[in-house]
C-alpha cells in the first residue's frame, strides 16, 4: 500500500510512526530501562560466558558462575551507592547554604574588581538550588537503576538461556540461514567487542577516581566514582559531566586547593584511559560524530532520564554497527561516524 503513496506521504507516515514509538518508550520508561540495562549486561556477560566455556566448564556451571558474579557485584554496588546517595541527599541543604555563601563572596570579589553584575547578582545567572536538585535527580536516577537489580539479573538469565537456542530458531525460519547467521555473528561480535572494552575502560576510570578522591578525603567518593564509570560511556562530554559536581562540591567543602587537585585527577585519568588505553584495545575505529554524540545524549536523556544519558552512546553505537553490516544502510552509518572511511581506488 505504501508503494502507491507519494514520497512525502511516506515520510510523514514514518515520522508519525517514530513519534508513536518514542512516546511509547517514554511512557514505558520504568519497564524499558531495566530491559535495556539487562540486554547491555547480557552482551557483556556473554564474553565471560564464552571464555569460561573455552576453559572447559559446562554451560550450566559457566552460566551459574557468571550470574553469581553479576548478582554479587550489583548487590554490593547497590548497597554502597544507595547508602552514599542517602547521605548525599541529606547533605544537599548544607551544600546549598555553603554554595550561597561562596557565591556571595565571589560577588563581593568581582565587585571589587569593577565587574558589573546583574541586579540579582550571580544567582540571577545561576540558581544553586536548581543545580542541587538537578544533581540529586542525576545521582538518584542511577541509584534507582541499581534498585531494580533483581529484575535485571533475572532478565539477564532468561536472555542468556534464550541465546543458546536463538541460532537454531533463526536457521529454521530464514530463507538463507548461513548469510543470516553470518550477519548476526558479525554484528554481535562488533557490539560485544565495543561494549566489553568500553566497560573495562569505564570500570578502570571509576575505580581510579573513587580511590583517588578517597585519598584526598573528598566526601561521597564512591558516588563520584560510580558517576565517572557511567558517564565514561559518553565520549567527549561524559567525563566533563562526571567531574563538575565533584569539583564544585570539593570547592565548597574543602577549598580551592583540593578542588584543583580533584579537577587535575579527572583530567589525568581520562587522558590516560581515553587517549592511551582505550585506543590500544578498542581496535578499529568505531567513533561517532561529536554532533551525533551530543544529539543522542539529549534524545536518550529526554526519553529515559539520567540512565538514558548513560545508555545513549551504546544504543547509538549498536544502531551504527547494525547499519554498517547492511550494504543498503551503510551510508547512514558513514554519516554517523566521526570520520569518512577511505575511498577504495580501482587498480
Amino acid at each position: 500500500m505504501l508503494n502507491n503513496t507519494s514520497p512525502g506521504t511516506q515520510v510523514l507516515l514514518v515520522l508519525a510512526s517514530l513519534t508513536v514509538v518514542i512516546a511509547g518508550l517514554k511512557a514505558a520508561n520504568a519497564i524499558v530501562v531495566p530491559l535495556l540495562m539487562a540486554i547491555f549486561l547480557a552482551i557483556i556477560s556473554a564474553a565471560l560466558l564464552q571464555w569460561l566455556k573455552r576453559k572447559g566448564l559446562p554451560l550450566w556451571a559457566a552460566m551459574t558462575l557468571v550470574l553469581l558474579l553479576l548478582a554479587s557485584t550489583l548487590v554490593t554496588l547497590g548497597s554502597l551507592i544507595g547508602a552514599s546517595i542517602n547521605q548525599f541527599s541529606s547533605a544537599l541543604p548544607r551544600y546549598e547554604t555553603q554554595f550561597d555563601l561562596l557565591i556571595n563572596q565571589a560577588t563581593v570579589w568581582l565587585g571589587g574588581l569593577g565587574i558589573k553584575l546583574p541586579a540579582g547578582g550571580v544567582t540571577e545567572l545561576f540558581d544553586p538550588a536548581g543545580a542541587a536538585k538537578l544533581l540529586g535527580r542525576l545521582v538518584s536516577g542511577f541509584g534507582g537503576l541499581l534498585a531494580n537489580s533483581m529484575l535485571i539479573i533475572f532478565t539477564v538469565l532468561f536472555l542468556m538461556v534464550e541465546s543458546t537456542s536463538l541460532p537454531e530458531k533463526l536457521r529454521s525460519i530464514s530463507q538463507n540461514p548461513d548469510k543470516t547467521l553470518g550477519d548476526l555473528s558479525a554484528f554481535m561480535k562488533s557490539v560485544n567487542h565495543y561494549l566489553v572494552i568500553k566497560a573495562i575502560m569505564s570500570l578502570i576510570t571509576g575505580l581510579v577516581i573513587a580511590v583517588y578522591l578517597t585519598a584526598l578525603g573528598v566526601d561521597f567518593a564512591i558516588v563520584w566514582g560510580a558517576l565517572a564509570f557511567f558517564m565514561n560511556f559518553v565520549p567527549y562530554i561524559g567525563s566533563i559531566i562526571a567531574a563538575i559536581p565533584a569539583v564544585i562540591l570539593s570547592l565548597i567543602d574543602a577549598g580551592p586547593v583540593v578542588s584543583l587537585a580533584v579537577a587535575s585527577g579527572f583530567v589525568v585519568v581520562n587522558l590516560i584511559v581515553g587517549n592511551v588505553l582505550e585506543p590500544r584495545y578498542m581496535g578499529r575505529g568505531l567513533g561517532l560524530s561529536t554532533l551525533v554524540v551530543f544529539l543522542s545524549l539529549l534524545f536518550w536523556g529526554w526519553v529515559f532520564g539520567p540512565v538514558g544519558m548513560f545508555l545513549s552512546t551504546p544504543l547509538t553505537m549498536i544502531v551504527k554497527i547494525a547499519l554498517e553490516n547492511d550494504p543498503k544502510s551503510r551510508w547512514i552509518s558513514v554519516l554517523l561516524s566521526a570520520q569518512a572511511p577511505e575511498r577504495r581506488t580501482s587498480p
